[in-house]
Protein backbone atom coordinates (compact mmCIF):
# COMPACT_ATOMS: atom_id res chain seq x y z
CA UNK A 1 0.00 0.00 0.00
CA UNK A 2 2.90 2.31 0.93
CA UNK A 3 4.63 2.02 -2.69
CA UNK A 4 1.48 2.34 -4.13
CA UNK A 5 0.68 5.55 -2.65
CA UNK A 6 4.51 6.71 -3.64
CA UNK A 7 3.78 6.07 -7.10
CA UNK A 8 0.59 8.07 -6.55
CA UNK A 9 2.01 10.82 -5.85
CA UNK A 10 5.19 10.82 -8.12
CA UNK A 11 2.42 10.38 -10.57
CA UNK A 12 0.12 13.07 -9.38
CA UNK A 13 -2.81 11.30 -9.10
CA UNK A 14 -3.18 11.65 -5.16
CA UNK A 15 -5.42 14.12 -3.91
CA UNK A 16 -5.55 16.15 -0.26
CA UNK A 17 -3.54 18.60 1.19
CA UNK A 18 0.53 16.33 1.14
CA UNK A 19 0.05 16.27 -2.51
CA UNK A 20 -0.69 19.83 -3.51
CA UNK A 21 2.80 21.41 -1.73
CA UNK A 22 4.72 24.30 -3.21
CA UNK A 23 8.57 22.97 -4.04
CA UNK A 24 9.45 25.14 -0.60
CA UNK A 25 7.62 22.98 1.31
CA UNK A 26 8.35 19.86 -0.37
CA UNK A 27 12.03 20.74 0.69
CA UNK A 28 11.14 21.76 4.05
CA UNK A 29 9.81 18.19 4.15
CA UNK A 30 13.50 16.74 4.21
CA UNK A 31 14.61 18.97 7.05
CA UNK A 32 14.99 17.93 10.58
CA UNK A 33 16.72 20.19 12.77
CA UNK A 34 17.58 20.77 16.34
CA UNK A 35 16.42 23.89 18.17
CA UNK A 36 17.04 25.55 21.75
CA UNK A 37 15.00 25.55 24.40
CA UNK A 38 12.75 23.40 26.48
CA UNK A 39 9.54 25.01 26.93
CA UNK A 40 6.53 25.26 24.21
CA UNK A 41 7.15 29.46 25.34
CA UNK A 42 10.79 29.87 24.10
CA UNK A 43 11.28 31.61 21.01
CA UNK A 44 13.52 29.50 19.31
CA UNK A 45 10.30 26.44 20.09
CA UNK A 46 7.90 29.16 18.51
CA UNK A 47 10.39 29.54 15.68
CA UNK A 48 10.38 25.64 14.51
CA UNK A 49 6.79 25.16 15.89
CA UNK A 50 5.46 28.10 13.05
CA UNK A 51 7.79 26.47 10.25
CA UNK A 52 6.03 23.21 10.97
CA UNK A 53 2.74 24.65 10.70
CA UNK A 54 3.72 26.28 7.45
CA UNK A 55 4.78 22.76 6.12
CA UNK A 56 8.25 24.19 5.63
CA UNK A 57 10.22 21.81 8.42
CA UNK A 58 9.52 18.02 8.09
CA UNK A 59 10.46 17.92 11.94
CA UNK A 60 12.80 18.00 14.96
CA UNK A 61 15.16 16.34 17.17
CA UNK A 62 15.41 16.36 21.03
CA UNK A 63 18.88 16.49 22.91
CA UNK A 64 19.29 16.16 26.74
CA UNK A 65 19.08 20.18 26.99
CA UNK A 66 15.81 20.70 25.39
CA UNK A 67 14.48 17.67 28.19
CA UNK A 68 13.53 19.90 31.49
CA UNK A 69 10.64 18.02 32.34
CA UNK A 70 8.21 15.30 30.92
CA UNK A 71 5.37 17.66 31.21
CA UNK A 72 7.33 20.61 29.27
CA UNK A 73 8.37 18.00 26.81
CA UNK A 74 4.56 16.82 25.83
CA UNK A 75 3.33 20.58 25.99
CA UNK A 76 6.12 21.32 23.32
CA UNK A 77 5.16 17.75 21.33
CA UNK A 78 1.08 18.39 21.35
CA UNK A 79 1.79 21.94 19.89
CA UNK A 80 3.82 20.47 17.22
CA UNK A 81 1.50 18.15 16.40
CA UNK A 82 -1.09 20.38 16.43
CA UNK A 83 0.71 22.53 13.88
CA UNK A 84 -0.07 20.43 11.11
CA UNK A 85 -2.51 17.71 11.89
CA UNK A 86 -2.69 16.45 8.34
CA UNK A 87 1.17 15.89 8.31
CA UNK A 88 2.34 14.72 11.49
CA UNK A 89 6.28 16.14 11.93
CA UNK A 90 8.71 14.09 12.49
CA UNK A 91 9.41 14.53 16.42
CA UNK A 92 12.54 12.27 17.45
CA UNK A 93 14.93 11.54 19.68
CA UNK A 94 17.69 9.10 19.99
CA UNK A 95 16.30 6.23 22.96
CA UNK A 96 18.43 3.38 22.36
CA UNK A 97 19.02 2.60 25.90
CA UNK A 98 22.19 3.13 28.03
CA UNK A 99 24.38 6.13 27.61
CA UNK A 100 22.08 6.79 24.27
CA UNK A 101 18.67 8.40 26.34
CA UNK A 102 16.93 11.81 25.65
CA UNK A 103 15.02 11.08 27.92
CA UNK A 104 16.31 9.63 31.79
CA UNK A 105 15.38 8.83 35.13
CA UNK A 106 16.09 12.68 35.85
CA UNK A 107 13.04 13.58 34.80
CA UNK A 108 11.38 10.55 35.92
CA UNK A 109 11.61 8.32 32.51
CA UNK A 110 12.22 4.81 33.05
CA UNK A 111 15.78 3.61 31.53
CA UNK A 112 16.75 1.22 29.57
CA UNK A 113 19.69 -1.08 29.59
CA UNK A 114 22.60 -0.86 26.99
CA UNK A 115 21.72 -3.15 23.60
CA UNK A 116 24.93 -5.60 24.84
CA UNK A 117 23.29 -5.87 28.51
CA UNK A 118 19.62 -6.46 27.04
CA UNK A 119 21.01 -9.85 24.31
CA UNK A 120 23.09 -10.52 27.39
CA UNK A 121 20.53 -11.42 29.95
CA UNK A 122 16.89 -11.23 27.61
CA UNK A 123 15.64 -13.56 24.92
CA UNK A 124 14.30 -11.43 22.07
CA UNK A 125 10.83 -12.00 23.38
CA UNK A 126 11.73 -10.71 26.66
CA UNK A 127 13.38 -7.50 24.89
CA UNK A 128 10.22 -7.06 23.01
CA UNK A 129 8.62 -6.61 26.22
CA UNK A 130 10.79 -4.69 28.10
CA UNK A 131 11.26 -2.13 24.82
CA UNK A 132 7.15 -1.91 24.70
CA UNK A 133 6.77 -0.44 27.48
CA UNK A 134 9.90 2.30 26.08
CA UNK A 135 8.32 2.65 23.27
CA UNK A 136 4.77 3.22 25.00
CA UNK A 137 6.27 5.79 26.91
CA UNK A 138 8.05 7.86 24.04
CA UNK A 139 4.74 7.52 22.16
CA UNK A 140 2.86 9.21 24.96
CA UNK A 141 5.48 12.11 25.83
CA UNK A 142 4.27 13.10 21.84
CA UNK A 143 7.09 11.60 19.87
CA UNK A 144 6.41 9.66 16.11
CA UNK A 145 10.47 8.89 15.71
CA UNK A 146 13.00 7.06 17.75
CA UNK A 147 16.32 6.80 15.90
CA UNK A 148 17.00 3.38 16.70
CA UNK A 149 17.72 0.21 16.70
CA UNK A 150 21.32 0.08 16.59
CA UNK A 151 21.92 -2.47 13.59
CA UNK A 152 25.86 -2.34 13.69
CA UNK A 153 27.76 -5.60 14.36
CA UNK A 154 30.40 -5.54 17.10
CA UNK A 155 33.44 -6.30 14.96
CA UNK A 156 35.88 -3.95 17.11
CA UNK A 157 35.93 -4.42 20.96
CA UNK A 158 38.10 -1.30 21.06
CA UNK A 159 35.09 0.37 18.58
CA UNK A 160 34.98 4.33 20.45
CA UNK A 161 31.22 4.70 19.57
CA UNK A 162 29.87 1.42 19.52
CA UNK A 163 31.76 -1.03 21.69
CA UNK A 164 32.62 1.30 24.23
CA UNK A 165 28.81 2.28 24.96
CA UNK A 166 27.42 -1.37 24.85
CA UNK A 167 25.40 0.03 21.37
CA UNK A 168 25.37 -3.69 19.72
CA UNK A 169 23.58 -6.57 20.83
CA UNK A 170 26.52 -8.53 19.44
CA UNK A 171 28.79 -9.49 17.09
CA UNK A 172 26.81 -12.29 14.82
CA UNK A 173 24.66 -10.76 12.48
CA UNK A 174 21.83 -13.24 13.27
CA UNK A 175 21.96 -12.11 16.73
CA UNK A 176 21.90 -7.90 16.00
CA UNK A 177 18.37 -9.08 13.73
CA UNK A 178 16.66 -10.60 15.98
CA UNK A 179 16.96 -7.96 18.99
CA UNK A 180 16.88 -5.26 16.12
CA UNK A 181 13.27 -7.21 15.22
CA UNK A 182 12.44 -6.84 18.90
CA UNK A 183 12.61 -3.21 19.17
CA UNK A 184 11.06 -2.46 16.24
CA UNK A 185 8.06 -4.36 16.54
CA UNK A 186 7.51 -2.59 20.04
CA UNK A 187 7.52 0.51 18.47
CA UNK A 188 5.63 -0.52 15.52
CA UNK A 189 3.08 -1.84 17.67
CA UNK A 190 2.89 1.83 19.96
CA UNK A 191 2.69 3.71 15.83
CA UNK A 192 6.09 4.96 16.33
CA UNK A 193 8.78 4.79 13.68
CA UNK A 194 11.94 3.70 13.89
CA UNK A 195 15.38 4.13 12.22
CA UNK A 196 18.04 1.44 11.59
CA UNK A 197 21.79 2.62 12.02
CA UNK A 198 24.39 3.48 11.23
CA UNK A 199 24.26 2.08 7.61
CA UNK A 200 26.61 0.31 6.17
CA UNK A 201 28.34 -0.38 9.33
CA UNK A 202 29.86 1.60 12.03
CA UNK A 203 30.73 -1.46 14.41
CA UNK A 204 34.30 -2.29 12.85
CA UNK A 205 35.35 1.36 12.35
CA UNK A 206 38.97 2.68 14.41
CA UNK A 207 37.43 6.03 14.88
CA UNK A 208 34.57 8.29 15.87
CA UNK A 209 32.31 10.21 13.09
CA UNK A 210 31.26 12.57 15.53
CA UNK A 211 34.90 13.52 15.88
CA UNK A 212 36.56 13.78 12.14
CA UNK A 213 36.84 11.40 9.38
CA UNK A 214 36.13 7.83 9.37
CA UNK A 215 37.62 5.48 7.03
CA UNK A 216 36.30 1.91 7.09
CA UNK A 217 38.01 0.91 3.75
CA UNK A 218 40.52 -1.81 5.99
CA UNK A 219 38.06 -2.78 8.60
CA UNK A 220 34.61 -3.02 6.98
CA UNK A 221 33.10 -6.70 5.37
CA UNK A 222 30.04 -7.07 3.93
CA UNK A 223 28.53 -9.04 6.54
CA UNK A 224 27.88 -6.17 8.36
CA UNK A 225 24.81 -5.35 5.57
CA UNK A 226 23.32 -9.11 6.53
CA UNK A 227 21.06 -7.30 9.27
CA UNK A 228 19.87 -4.92 6.75
CA UNK A 229 18.87 -7.58 4.21
CA UNK A 230 17.69 -9.66 6.87
CA UNK A 231 15.15 -7.03 7.98
CA UNK A 232 14.36 -5.42 4.09
CA UNK A 233 13.39 -8.96 3.09
CA UNK A 234 10.74 -8.90 6.03
CA UNK A 235 9.08 -5.99 4.71
CA UNK A 236 11.50 -2.90 6.83
CA UNK A 237 10.81 0.30 5.06
CA UNK A 238 10.96 2.92 7.88
CA UNK A 239 14.03 4.97 8.42
CA UNK A 240 17.96 4.20 7.35
CA UNK A 241 20.44 5.97 8.75
CA UNK A 242 23.18 6.61 6.87
CA UNK A 243 26.57 7.10 8.47
CA UNK A 244 29.68 8.96 7.96
CA UNK A 245 31.74 6.42 6.86
CA UNK A 246 34.07 6.36 4.08
CA UNK A 247 34.95 3.61 1.79
CA UNK A 248 37.70 3.80 -0.81
CA UNK A 249 35.42 1.46 -3.16
CA UNK A 250 32.14 3.22 -2.33
CA UNK A 251 33.40 7.07 -2.81
CA UNK A 252 31.67 7.96 -6.38
CA UNK A 253 34.07 9.25 -9.17
CA UNK A 254 34.41 12.79 -9.04
CA UNK A 255 37.35 12.42 -6.79
CA UNK A 256 36.44 13.36 -3.51
CA UNK A 257 36.49 11.32 -0.39
CA UNK A 258 32.89 10.89 0.47
CA UNK A 259 31.45 9.14 3.17
CA UNK A 260 28.35 6.74 2.87
CA UNK A 261 25.74 9.54 3.81
CA UNK A 262 27.24 11.72 0.69
CA UNK A 263 27.99 8.76 -1.48
CA UNK A 264 25.39 7.45 -4.33
CA UNK A 265 27.71 4.20 -4.62
CA UNK A 266 26.81 3.30 -1.22
CA UNK A 267 23.07 5.04 -1.14
CA UNK A 268 21.90 4.33 -4.61
CA UNK A 269 23.98 1.44 -5.50
CA UNK A 270 23.85 -0.44 -2.28
CA UNK A 271 21.07 0.52 -0.55
CA UNK A 272 18.43 1.01 -2.59
CA UNK A 273 19.82 -1.00 -5.90
CA UNK A 274 21.60 -4.30 -4.10
CA UNK A 275 19.60 -4.65 -0.50
CA UNK A 276 16.19 -2.75 -2.48
CA UNK A 277 15.51 -0.67 0.48
CA UNK A 278 12.15 1.12 -0.06
CA UNK A 279 11.96 3.42 2.81
CA UNK A 280 13.25 6.51 3.47
CA UNK A 281 17.00 7.51 3.88
CA UNK A 282 17.75 9.86 6.78
CA UNK A 283 21.71 11.27 7.41
CA UNK A 284 23.76 10.75 10.33
CA UNK A 285 23.93 14.16 12.27
CA UNK A 286 25.37 16.02 9.04
CA UNK A 287 27.08 18.05 12.08
CA UNK A 288 29.21 16.08 13.07
CA UNK A 289 32.92 16.48 12.23
CA UNK A 290 33.37 14.19 9.40
CA UNK A 291 30.98 15.80 7.45
CA UNK A 292 31.57 19.52 9.10
CA UNK A 293 35.66 19.84 8.59
CA UNK A 294 35.34 18.58 5.16
CA UNK A 295 32.50 20.06 3.58
CA UNK A 296 30.77 23.63 4.05
CA UNK A 297 26.60 23.65 3.99
CA UNK A 298 25.87 24.31 0.55
CA UNK A 299 28.06 21.41 -0.61
CA UNK A 300 26.77 18.94 2.11
CA UNK A 301 23.39 19.33 1.53
CA UNK A 302 24.01 19.03 -2.54
CA UNK A 303 25.92 16.08 -2.46
CA UNK A 304 23.56 14.18 -0.14
CA UNK A 305 20.19 15.20 -2.02
CA UNK A 306 22.25 13.80 -4.90
CA UNK A 307 23.54 10.67 -3.06
CA UNK A 308 20.05 9.69 -2.32
CA UNK A 309 19.29 10.85 0.81
CA UNK A 310 15.74 12.11 1.06
CA UNK A 311 15.61 13.46 5.06
CA UNK A 312 18.49 15.81 6.07
CA UNK A 313 19.21 15.69 9.73
CA UNK A 314 20.76 18.45 11.55
CA UNK A 315 21.51 18.87 15.32
CA UNK A 316 22.10 22.49 14.77
CA UNK A 317 24.61 21.98 17.77
CA UNK A 318 27.89 22.74 15.92
CA UNK A 319 27.47 27.23 15.97
CA UNK A 320 23.49 27.17 16.93
CA UNK A 321 21.74 29.21 13.91
CA UNK A 322 18.10 29.82 13.82
CA UNK A 323 17.94 30.30 10.54
CA UNK A 324 19.62 27.22 9.67
CA UNK A 325 17.06 25.55 8.44
CA UNK A 326 16.14 28.18 5.64
CA UNK A 327 19.46 28.53 4.95
CA UNK A 328 19.06 24.42 4.14
CA UNK A 329 15.59 24.85 2.69
CA UNK A 330 17.27 28.05 0.15
CA UNK A 331 19.97 25.20 -0.94
CA UNK A 332 17.58 23.04 -2.20
CA UNK A 333 14.94 25.38 -3.58
CA UNK A 334 17.65 26.86 -5.56
CA UNK A 335 19.78 23.90 -6.40
CA UNK A 336 16.07 22.65 -7.96
CA UNK A 337 15.69 26.10 -9.77
CA UNK A 338 18.56 25.22 -11.83
CA UNK A 339 18.94 21.23 -12.55
CA UNK A 340 15.17 19.61 -13.37
CA UNK A 341 16.71 16.38 -12.20
CA UNK A 342 17.52 18.04 -8.47
CA UNK A 343 13.74 19.07 -8.06
CA UNK A 344 12.88 15.33 -8.91
CA UNK A 345 14.65 14.18 -6.12
CA UNK A 346 13.20 16.28 -4.13
CA UNK A 347 9.73 15.55 -5.49
CA UNK A 348 10.77 12.03 -5.12
CA UNK A 349 11.95 12.44 -1.51
CA UNK A 350 8.82 14.12 -0.94
CA UNK A 351 6.33 11.34 -1.76
CA UNK A 352 8.12 8.99 0.47
CA UNK A 353 8.39 11.00 3.07
CA UNK A 354 4.39 12.01 2.99
CA UNK A 355 3.41 8.35 2.78
CA UNK A 356 5.53 7.16 5.50
CA UNK A 357 4.49 9.92 7.30
CA UNK A 358 0.69 8.74 6.80
CA UNK A 359 1.76 5.71 8.77
CA UNK A 360 2.44 7.94 12.45
CA UNK A 361 0.39 6.70 14.70
CA UNK A 362 -1.29 3.65 13.01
Amino acid sequence: MIRFVVSLLLAGLFSGPAAAQSLDQMAGQMIIVGFKGDDAGDASFKAVRDEVAAGTLGGVMYLKPNVKSLAAVKAMNSALRAASPDLPPFITLDQEGGAGERLTSAVGFAEMPTAQAIAASDSPAQAEAAYAKMARGIKDEGFTVNFGPVADLNVNPKNQIIAKFGRSYGKSAKTVTAYDEAFINAHHDAGLLTALKHFPGHGSSTADSHAGFVDISKTWSPVELDPYKALFADGYDDFVMVGHLYHKDYTGTDGAKLPASLSPDWIEGVLRGQLKFAGVVVSDDLEMGAIRKQFDLHDTVVRAVKAGVDVLLFSNTAAYDPKLSDKVRGILVAEAAADPAFKARIEASYARIVAMKARIGK
